[in-house]
Formats: structure tokens, sequence, C-alpha cells
């Protein structure tokens, strides 16, 4: 593996971490995009290196057309992200984020023999569980606002403005079809840590759903619920930063870090720091 940073569109890092043992990727909600992650390297222990992950679609990505379907998805970011896997890594994923998380980490252990140091889902079911939620991507165009305002993701003012709805809408239908076109396959459970995030008041996300995670890992697991709705990430951030990193803590204990190798360095080498 190569132990450098490049410009990757993938890749969303707007701040370095000197002091990082661990690389933590975020992946996004539906509809979400990388920039739900850019406050959190101030906030986590200066060990962790927050890399949030850019899908297509959105951002600086808003020309490219979005994923419809989690296995190509997958098989993309594993090809994408593969190089930057040479250090201990974790994942966090919400709601969507936190299914492509969970596949990607048995995507790289059956194609590549590596795994994540630790797997923090949130905001999402355990995946061998029937969805109860029905599906909504391929709703009128009506309907599908209207249950996007049920849901209390999306800002009133993005839902009420015609010229954003134009923007965003392919991006969230595909991000939908991604999730409720999904099948599970089982499979062994992973090896690594999982533990599992969601919010006391979330609707769509029970907290029997949330343990049923336990069945996808051989290794210890966790679950807490936290303050807030199903977007208790975007509301209950300290809380929810404050768990992470309680939950990463074992991981950096395990892991010292290597000086010729600083991650801060090879980020500011390659030039990938956003502005």
């Amino acid at each position: 593996m190569q132990n450098f940073f490049t410009a990757n569109p993938w890749l969303q890092i707007t701040r370095a971490a000197p002091r990082a043992r661990l690389r933590l990727f975020c992946f996004p909600y539906s509809g979400g995009n990388a920039a739900l992650f850019h406050a959190w390297q101030a906030e986590l222990p200066a060990e962790i290196a927050v890399c949030p992950v850019q899908l297509p679609g959105r951002g600086a990505r808003l020309a490219e057309p979005p994923f419809t379907q989690l296995a190509p998805l997958v098989r993309a970011v594993a090809s994408a992200l593969y190089d930057y896997f040479d250090q201990p890594f974790a994942f966090f994923g919400h709601s969507m984020g936190a299914l492509l998380s969970f596949e990607l980490a048995r995507y790289l252990r059956e194609h590549f023999q590596i795994s994540p140091a630790h797997l923090i889902v949130s905001g999402h079911g355990a995946p061998q569980l029937p969805d109860r939620n029905p599906p909504i991507h391929a709703l009128p165009h009506a309907e599908f606002i209207a249950k996007l305002r049920e849901f209390n993701g999306t800002p009133s003012q993005v839902l009420d403005n015609p010229e954003l709805l134009e923007i965003i809408l392919p991006v969230l239908r595909a991000d939908f079809a991604i999730c409720e076109t999904y099948r599970y396959e089982p499979r062994a459970p992973l090896a690594c840590p999982i533990s599992a995030f969601g919010g006391v008041a979330d609707a769509y996300v029970s907290r029997a759903e949330l343990v049923a995670w336990r069945a996808q890992t051989n290794a210890t697991f966790s679950a807490r619920l936290l303050p807030g709705d199903h977007f208790f990430i975007n509301t209950t951030r300290a809380a929810l930063l404050h768990a992470l990193a309680q939950e990463l803590e074992p991981v950096l204990r395990n892991h010292a870090v290597n000086p010729a190798n600083g991650i801060a360095d090879v980020v500011q080498a390659a030039g990938c720091v956003a502005p």
C-alpha cells in the first residue's frame, strides 16, 4: 500500500491531525455530504484523523451521477480508498452511511483480508432485519417531498425552494434507492468491534433494531441511545462525539504512532487539505 495521501475526490479533509494514530472514515446519511463532518476534527481527540468521505452527486462532485445501488458504490469506495488503509482505521456511518460502512467492511475482508479496527454504525437498524419503512424513492414529486418533511432531515428552506430542490432531489432519490433496494446476504460476522448509536426519539430505528447489530460481530459490541430523533447526529453533536471518542479509546491505546509516517505530514504534503 502507498503511505501517502494524494488528491482524491472521495475525501474532503479540511484540517490536518499531526498526532493522529487512527484514521476515521465518515460516511453521511441520505442526501448528506462530507461537510457534515468538517467540525469533528477540532472536537475529537488529536489522535484521531477525521476523513470525511464525499460521495458522487454532491459538493464538488455535484456534476457526477449518484449511485443508486449499494454494491457498485461499495466497490467504488473500496477502490478509491484502498491506499489509505495502510494505517489503523475505523468507520463511522449514519443511516445510509451505516449500511455503506458495514458492507464496505465485509468487502474489504473478503477481497483484501483487511479490516477496520472498529465499526461505528449510527441511525440504522441491523442489516439482517427487514426494513419496516415503506419505500419512497420512486414516489411522485409531491408525495416524496411530503415524506422528506416527515423525516425532518432536510431544511424547510430547501424543500420550499424549487431551484435547490432541482439540485438535491436526484441525490436524495438515488440515496433512498440505495437503502430500499439493498438485500442482505448472510455471511460470517466481522472480527472487529461494532458500536451502534441511536436517537432516543428516533421513530424509524428502535433500540431493539440497534441491539440486533450484535449478531454482525465476533468481537465486542455496544449500543448507545443519545438525545434526539433520527438526525441526532446534527442536534446532539457534543454527546455523539464524546461517545465516539470513548468507543475508539481502546483502539488508540493499542496503536502507537509512527513519527516517520505522521498523518498530518502526508496530508499536507499531498495538498489534499480542502480550503
